[in-house]
């Protein structure tokens, strides 16, 4: 018979959310036992939080090995393997080494998988460490790379990978629509093809370290990645030059081999590629390879039999990150927000949110433990994230985008060309979100407006007038 080891509190991944979970618990309750389960040899953990405002924040992700993390949270139990089977009756978690571990409370932060497009030798999805790896190594001999996706990931890659030729299909009128109006796209688009400096040193804002135990771990996914992830990445393709063509509105209709291709009425017989795909629009376009970075599936399929799931295979928490079984919590991007959201709040999987849930998740389990209340915390009042596309910080504040506003808010913009792009969102004289690019310095004065409701229509346009400063005006 194996072993059970015996916890307090028990963790499931080693990602952003799990770590950040694991790490509260062990600030919180330092005399318990608290177990971490990772399913790979490296864990994520949060380092350098810069507060930016009350709700803004921006921070370092290291990836370490999990002995290496664990030698300093000494009191914490780091397993190595991979969760098969959960008892909530019993409260036992089951590994794939058949390891039992026996818990009061524990928290899910599985994650969520990657979204392939197809299966296929020559399409990758970029999610983990490994699959960033695997980029790299296709992308050193690569002439032509086609990318699909409109996201984060997706943005990110067509800026940051040199001397290749990219596709890049987007199934909407602009790119990065899930973070960015057709303005501040357009605003952005400019900075594509600019030549970028090289940055000499390694990016501080991240360490990544690698072991070969990683790379052959294909059959386990990793956990996802975290701001900055690009850094550490080699970005040069081989190509003379680089040179990116958008394809909007269009979606993969079907992958053809070079084969396929050849025999096919499309064929162009000065193209040599091993991969080719066809569009919606009739066109077909060949490449050395496939980046597939069209959003994410949430982890949640296994425990179906065991808690209540979204229709996107989520695992719904309450207020309190509990599912619908006792003593079972979840948090980061396996998890679906159950609760009513705040009117200015809405669940993104981004790394943030992993934090702050992960956090959050601790809180609840440790309050529960000593049987006393805690409250929906105050970073899901409003949403509000930091990020860099093309090179340019971007902050995003509540309903940035006019989200759940039926189409009844007006907007303002004002553009500074190649320096800053300022847009908000009113609806009856009030601020209800935001989008800033460049170096503004108006983020915490919006932050403040959006929370606060206050009437602004009798400032008008002068609201974003560049000969006021409305940061002393609203302090």
């Amino acid at each position: 018979m194996s072993e059970i080891h015996s916890t307090d509190y028990l963790v499931i991944g080693g990602g952003i959310a799990g770590v950040s979970c694991t790490e509260m618990l062990y600030t919180l309750d330092p005399q318990a036992s608290i177990t971490l389960v990772t399913a790979t040899s490296i864990v994520k953990s949060v380092s350098s939080v810069n507060q930016i405002t009350k709700l803004i924040t921006d921070f370092q992700v290291e990836e370490k090995s999990a002995e290496e993390w664990e030698e300093s949270h000494r009191g914490v139990s780091v397993y190595r393997g991979k969760l098969t089977r959960l008892d909530p009756g019993e409260k036992l978690a089951y590994l794939d080494d058949e390891k039992k571990i026996k818990y009061k409370k524990i928290c899910l932060c599985g994650g969520a998988q990657p979204k392939l497009v197809t299966q296929n030798p020559y399409v990758i999805g970029i999610r983990d460490t490994a699959s960033v790896l695997q980029l790299q190594e296709r992308l050193s001999s690569a002439r032509r790379v086609i990318v699909l996706g409109n996201g984060g990931i997706a943005t990110e890659l067509v800026y940051e990978l040199d001397n290749v030729e990219l596709i890049w299909a987007v199934k909407d009128d602009a790119i990065s629509s899930v973070f960015l109006d057709p303005g501040a796209s357009q605003f952005l688009l400019k900075e594509v093809e600019k030549e970028k400096d090289d940055p000499g040193e390694p990016s501080k804002r991240v360490k990544y370290t690698v072991d070969s135990r990683e790379s052959s771990e294909k059959t386990v996914p990793g956990s996802a990645l975290g701001p900055d992830w690009h850094k550490f990445l080699s970005k040069k393709g081989n190509h003379s030059k680089k040179k990116v063509s958008v394809k909007y509105q269009v979606q993969l209709e079907t992958i053809l081999s070079k084969e396929e291709y050849m025999t096919s009425k499309e064929s162009a017989n000065d193209e040599n590629f091993p991969i080719y795909v066809k569009f919606t629009d009739g066109s077909v376009e060949g490449a050395d390879f496939v980046i597939s970075a069209t959003g994410v599936v949430p982890s949640g399929e296994q425990y179906r039999d065991l808690v209540d799931l979204s229709t996107t295979g989520a695992i719904i928490v309450n207020d309190n990150m509990e599912t619908s079984c006792k003593d079972v919590y979840a948090a980061g991007d396996i998890c679906h927000a159950g609760w009513n959201w705040s009117t200015h709040w809405m669940q993104m999987r981004l790394w943030t949110q992993a934090r702050q849930m992960g956090m959050f998740a601790a809180k609840c389990m440790y309050y529960h433990t000593i049987q006393e209340p805690i409250e929906l915390d105050f970073c899901f009042e409003m949403f509000a994230h930091v990020t860099t596309f093309f090179g340019q910080k971007v902050i995003l504040l509540g309903l940035f985008k006019g989200q759940n506003l039926d189409n009844k808010y007006e907007l303002l913009v004002r553009v500074t060309p190649g320096k800053e792009y300022i847009k908000v969102v009113l609806k009856d004289g009030r601020m209800q979100g935001a989008v800033l690019i460049g170096d503004t310095d108006l983020e915490e004065t919006f932050e403040n407006l959006i929370l606060n409701q206050m009437d602004l229509s009798g400032y008008g346009e002068d609201l974003l007038n560049p000969d006021i400063d409305i940061e002393d005006y609203f302090d």
